[in-house]
């Protein structure tokens, strides 16, 4: 399980809205393999150095997405990140993309929640509302 804060997801959804806007779309989170799915609000779920959460509008050459670590895997604050991300989120690296469509509702209609926590399975990718 991956616990990242309501507020700074707000932030990450914010920012891909902000960067589309600005240079023109989303970014395809299948590396073109799935031409116009997932180019839409929202943000991509990376399994790399550790796990963290990142923003999805296209970017300016050169241009950095906004990136937050989940609280449970960073590979700068937890020493067992690496066991971390193999147990919860697999060997390899991947993207899962997150629909800002179906965060955002979520988040409005319960306000006491403070985080936002993202289950994995072989399958399928669950999300829960918890308070911190």
């Amino acid at each position: 399980m991956f616990t990242f804060p309501i507020v700074a997801v707000r932030k990450v959804i914010d920012r891909g809205t902000a960067d589309s806007a600005i240079n023109g779309g989303f970014r395809n989170p299948y590396y073109g393999m799935k031409p116009g799915e997932g180019e839409i609000p929202g943000l991509w779920l990376v399994g790399d150095q550790g796990v963290y959460i990142m923003s999805d509008g296209k970017l300016p050459d050169g241009g950095r997405p906004l990136v937050v670590y989940s609280e449970e895997c960073h590979p700068v604050g937890n020493p067992d990140w690496f066991d971390y991300k193999h147990r919860h989120f697999g060997g390899d690296d991947g993207i899962e993309f997150i629909d800002a469509g179906q965060l955002l509702p979520m988040f409005d209609r319960n306000l006491r929640c403070t985080h936002l926590n993202v289950q994995l399975t072989e399958h399928q990718v669950t999300l829960s509302l918890i308070v911190r």
